[in-house]
């Protein structure tokens, strides 16, 4: 029999996967999107560790060229000579204004990106059972694609894709 506990882990991760596939759902073709992450890199092609055309900024609005898998080919609007690929999980078919008071901190946008809302945050906060504090440290860190490259291969470990 599943606890509690576990009855809401299986709810975050169905919800995520809810989310995900409604994400790739929307970015078809030709359609506008915008920029759901603090920033963004461009690729040159699928793949964490392909080469950087650019970076765009939470709200931008971009062009879907072309899905492919969890991977989507953009155009920012903006500026057109700027394209590339990045993860179908940083766009949104919402507008984004940013600095309008309604809108989502950063923050909010990628707790909600991975199935957290306030309700869910309340419920394991009341559990007691989390540190936020260490959540906290570990998101503050910064690896740089060089240094996390460099340790999957010395680590012997599948890239992916």
């Amino acid at each position: 029999m599943l606890g509690v506990f576990n009855v809401k882990k299986l709810l975050i991760v169905m919800a995520g996967l809810l989310i995900a596939g409604t994400v790739a759902a929307q970015a078809a073709r030709g359609s506008t999107q915008y920029v759901a992450a603090k920033t963004v890199a461009l690729k040159s092609s699928t793949g964490f560790f392909a080469s950087t055309r650019g970076t765009l900024s939470y709200g931008a609005a971009v062009t879907v060229l072309q899905v492919k898998g969890k991977w989507v080919e953009v155009r920012s609007a903006a500026n057109a000579s700027l394209s590339g690929w990045i993860a179908v999980s940083s766009l949104t078919s919402k507008r984004i204004v940013a600095g309008a008071s309604s809108t989502a901190t950063n923050q909010e946008v990628a707790m909600a990106g991975k199935g957290f809302n306030q309700e869910i945050e309340d419920a394991y906060k009341a559990s007691g059972e989390l540190n936020y504090a260490d959540v906290d440290r570990t998101e503050a860190q910064a690896v740089s694609e060089r240094e996390l490259y460099d340790f999957i291969v010395e680590g012997h470990l599948s890239q992916g894709e």
